[in-house]
């Protein structure tokens, strides 16, 4: 063997089979693990938190695929966005953990029933936006569901909530949640309780405090 070749075969990661035998099963496409591949490829080289223009150099796919991708992959639960901080700097890198779980971690029924229910939750986000989600938007929303503990119904009133004030922006919706969690409010039904008298109130200084202007105002608020 020559030593080209050899050098060739020398730098070289290592990728495991079962993500190239098995990532049918997972729920991914070819364009999907091409990415994740470049993300660990780049990980290798000490580039922790590639840009979707660097990836895009080294696939076949535009930049603006390659952006589309990540969040696909984000709120599917495959990648994740995390902190790290060295020297006093905090910076932003991917982690594949949630991938190498799904891949090597056995799920139970619940888990993947879970699974299925934030990644409906984040389609009703982008719904409700009209656009996709950026990843600082989905890791925020992972922060509500893993950090805050906030159930899933829970996000969704406080996503009704914004709607129904015509205040649709991730800052508002937060702020609902922390005030819910203030007061202890756990469940759907003790946040439209919560809110019903919040917006009463508000009716009631403007003077306009009549049962068919309340009614409008509440009906079905926290349903589809």
């Amino acid at each position: 063997m020559n030593d080209k070749i050899s050098n060739v075969l020398f730098d070289q990661i290592n990728i495991p089979t079962s993500l190239l035998y098995h990532y049918k099963d997972l729920g991914l496409d070819e364009k999907q693990v091409m990415l994740l591949v470049q993300i660990y490829i780049s990980q290798k080289n000490t580039i922790y938190f590639p840009t979707p223009e660097q990836l895009a150099q080294h696939v076949t796919m535009s930049m603006e695929e390659c952006s589309g991708l990540l969040r696909q992959l984000i709120q599917q639960g495959f990648l994740k966005i995390e902190e790290e901080e060295n020297d006093d700097v905090i910076k932003e890198i991917y982690s594949l953990e949630p991938l190498w779980n799904k891949l090597f971690v056995e799920n139970d029924g619940k888990e993947d029933k879970e699974d299925k229910q934030v990644g409906e939750m984040f389609l009703r986000f982008e719904r409700e936006f009209g656009r996709p989600l950026s990843p600082f938007e989905i890791e925020r929303v992972n922060q509500w569901l893993d950090g805050e503990q906030h159930s899933i119904e829970l996000i969704y009133a406080a996503l009704r909530e914004a709607v129904l004030m015509s205040k649709l922006n991730f800052n508002y919706i937060d702020r609902i949640l922390f005030d819910w969690k203030k007061k202890g409010i756990q469940s759907p039904v003790q946040a439209r309780e919560s809110s019903k008298a919040f917006h009463g109130k508000k009716i009631d200084n403007k003077g306009n405090n009549t049962n068919s202007s309340k009614k409008s105002l509440y009906y079905n608020w926290l349903e589809d």
